[in-house]
């Protein structure tokens, strides 16, 4: 009878399909376990490192000075993610391949140690700068894309920073990528007195989901791509509350949600799609979860909305390597490999490849040895 009645009033044409669904589809009360992806884990793996040392080569390589004080890279520690507990320096020392350290004295009298970049680094950045200019467009397009999908347009600069080596922004995007589009961006004051960032025009061509432009390839044209870790069990109910769930209408992320009830399934759907999106706006398809929690007052959304991780871990995986939790998009990758590399992702590779052999280098006990040999030449 109730399925009677539906189909009735849609056949009328006065309610859209989501209305229909808004009115018979409650939020179901489903719980998957989360089970541990030692191959997603793999993808996660070191990134901390990687993006901190990223960081750094970019404030060294931007600085005026040969090499730079510890105490002025101690500046940007906030912005670094490091534990508590690790010096600044010791994370520079464990990575000789790409800072050099030197020292000089203080009016004290009192060695301060500096860091500049190795040849090995210095011809890195290089091409790192020279895969931003290439691709200048592609990463104005990203935060266009990420403006559009937040309310009014418009994002403290303060959130932008927090995902701009996710997005491949350089680290001084604000000097060197956005000053350069003033048709596109604006900076303004917000009501908190914080520097936001603003969108000045909609690009209709820009406002179509990843999803979107996969959706013709696909026989359900209203189903996510759905992929589990080896050996995940589903409960018979919750494979047919998700088979459910799948046929629910998408809402796509750049368009107006307002008329969607935050307790049914149907707005839990535009949740993913938001997320679904987002995550493919990043580089590696993957970003911590404190970046995302961030987002919950521009994107609009309702308390606790993160639990769409937990309820879909066919559609996201959280990792809990480095200490954090880092949602990864399952469809992304092929095993721990990315299905589509953006060219920032192989400089990356590089650098990291470069670090490791340092790292393994000292351990070793290499670079002591070639210390010890200095100072006894002196």
């Amino acid at each position: 009878m109730v399925r009677w009645l539906v189909n009735s009033i849609r056949s009328c044409g006065k309610y859209p399909k989501e209305y229909i669904y808004l009115q018979k589809c409650n939020l179901v009360n489903i719980k998957l376990k989360w089970a541990k992806d030692m191959v997603l884990d793999e993808a996660v793996a070191g990134k901390r490192d990687l993006k901190v040392a990223s960081i750094l080569v970019s404030v060294i390589s931007s600085s005026s000075e040969t090499s730079v004080p510890i105490y002025r890279l101690r500046r940007h520690r906030g912005q670094l993610g490091l534990p508590d507990e690790l010096k600044l320096s010791t994370f520079l020392r464990r990575y000789p391949t790409i800072f050099h350290e030197s020292s000089f004295l203080d009016s004290a009298g009192t060695p301060v140690p500096a860091f500049s970049l190795t040849p090995e680094a210095s011809n890195l950045r290089n091409e790192e700068l020279n895969i931003f200019k290439q691709n200048e467009t592609d990463l104005v397009n990203r935060v266009r894309k990420l403006l559009m999908l937040v309310k009014h347009t418009t994002l403290p600069s303060q959130t932008i920073d927090q995902l701009r080596w996710d997005l491949g922004l350089p680290y001084d995007y604000h000097q060197t990528l956005i000053p350069h589009f003033p048709e596109h961006f604006s900076s303004v004051k917000l009501e908190d007195d914080r520097v936001g960032l603003k969108l000045l025009s909609w690009d209709d061509q820009l406002a179509v989901s990843h999803f979107q432009k996969n959706a013709a390839l696909s026989e359900n044209r209203e189903a996510f791509r759905i992929g589990f870790t080896r050996g995940f069990g589903l409960r018979r109910k919750c494979t047919e509350w998700l088979e459910e769930w799948q046929k629910l209408p998408y809402t796509s992320p750049y368009s107006d949600a307002s008329h969607l009830d935050p307790r049914t399934d149907v707005s839990e759907k535009r949740i993913v799609g938001v997320f679904h999106e987002l995550l493919h706006l990043t580089i590696y398809k993957q970003t911590e979860r404190k970046n995302v929690s961030n987002l919950r007052k521009p994107l609009g959304l309702p308390q606790k909305f993160t639990k769409v991780f937990e309820r879909h871990p066919g559609i996201f995986y959280l990792s809990m390597k480095s200490d954090t939790q880092t949602v990864v998009l399952r469809e992304a990758f092929q095993r721990s490999e990315l299905i589509e590399k953006h060219p920032l992702v192989e400089i990356r590779r590089k650098y990291a490849e470069l670090m490791e052999k340092g790292f393994l280098d000292r351990s070793r006990g290499l670079y002591r040895k070639t210390r010890d040999a200095k100072e006894q030449c002196v």
